[in-house]
């Protein structure tokens, strides 16, 4: 199983997303990546932050963690989503790091309704943290 570190980054209720297409659809994720060896999760995420968006952040706490099981089809993947600020530069995409189309900001009760990675919209909404367990992935089935 992969570890993914993600970050929930909320500004004037809207949260930072990074938008892909996949077979058509479009996808938000938020901006996170796999850590690298020897590295801690919030390391990994601080670099993937700078290294995708070119921004600065202090990571806050670990506000929920979820599965994605979807063997054989793709690997596993544990989801451990931070709270994060911006505490330097504007999130914009850099392509050597990143194949996101672009960077965007949603509302918060307009996550439900997106094709979001991982799909925990829901619990971004109601702000229920915690253990998630298994996240249902409708969209990449």
């Amino acid at each position: 199983m992969k570890t993914r570190p993600s970050a929930l980054i909320v500004e004037n209720n809207h949260v930072l997303l990074l938008r892909y297409n996949y077979a058509q659809n479009d996808v938000f994720a938020l901006p996170g990546g796999n850590p690298d060896a020897g590295e801690t999760l919030t390391q990994a995420l601080t670099r993937e932050l700078t290294e995708e968006l070119n921004i600065e952040v202090e990571i806050g706490e670990l506000l929920m963690i979820g599965e994605v099981l979807q063997s054989p089809k793709r690997p596993d993947v544990l989801h451990c989503v931070f709270t994060a600020t911006i505490i330097g530069g504007l999130p914009m995409l850099n392509a050597q790091h990143t194949t996101a189309q672009e960077v965007v900001w949603k509302p918060i009760n307009a996550l439900p309704l997106l094709n979001l990675y991982p799909n925990i919209g829901q619990n971004i909404t109601m702000m229920k943290g915690g253990y998630l367990g298994q996240i249902e992935q409708p969209f990449f089935e």
